[in-house]
């Protein structure tokens, strides 16, 4: 039985989440065909079946996951061919980055952009994150984008560690790429498809590495254009 996919969906067919995104590129990784169904954010009926309210979720079968950790587990347990992690103990380290990533890089990340998202989907949409993120940060949209030309530089900074290790490996597990660049990855692909803003710098080590990412796969990434 075919897997199926819930994720985002905004206007023109705009596949924006980035946890999505992980997931999707580590089905690419692991060679699994997949069908995705596109989910309105507001609409939390779609994904009701997986008892939460939240994508991405996939459904193989009687079997539903929903989370983007969780189907990575998931996927490497029900196919062992090519890891996603390469062995147990670097699953362990594949963990923290996806914790560094989600707690330092992304609550940094999204206030600065999340006013754009707002092009890329409908005015329900729309309503509906900046209620979220509003109450999740205290401040407009507005007001959380209005500095980020400054405050982009020190997110760059906390980029450090990863950009030290891409001056020296294509990638963050070496010469091919795992489950942690696709973690890492996520967020510039959501920055990507959501905004013109430019995130990085285009001499930084980690947009060459993003642009390879973009690479993989049969340019799996490139079929969302970048936001004009």
């Amino acid at each position: 039985m075919p897997l199926t996919l819930y994720e985002l969906g905004g206007l023109e067919n705009r596949r924006y989440s980035q946890f999505s995104w992980r997931t999707r590129l580590a089905l690419a990784h692991k060679e699994l065909a997949v069908t995705s169904h596109p989910v309105r954010v507001s609409d939390k009926a779609a994904i009701a079946f997986s008892r939460q309210d939240k994508v991405p979720v996939l459904v193989d079968g009687d079997t539903v996951i929903h989370d983007s950790w969780r189907i990575a587990q998931y996927l490497e347990a029900r196919d062992g061919t090519d890891s996603l992690f390469g062995g147990e103990t670097a699953q362990g380290l594949t963990r923290f980055v996806n914790s560094w990533v989600d707690r330092t890089i992304v609550p940094r990340l999204v206030p600065l952009l999340m006013i754009d998202v707002l092009g890329i989907v409908d005015e329900e949409d729309g309503r509906h994150l900046r209620a979220q993120i509003e109450k999740a940060f205290g401040k407009t949209l507005e007001e959380l984008s209005a500095n980020r030309d400054k405050e982009v530089v020190a997110l760059r900074r906390l980029l450090d560690p990863a950009r030290a290790s891409l001056r020296s490996q294509l990638f963050l597990s070496g010469l091919k790429p795992s489950y942690a660049d696709h973690i890492l990855f996520s967020p510039f692909q959501w920055a990507r498809i959501v905004s013109p803003f430019q995130v990085l710098e285009a001499d930084d080590a980690l947009a060459a590495w993003r642009d390879r990412m973009l690479d993989l796969y049969g340019g799996l990434a490139r079929t969302v254009p970048a936001r004009a």
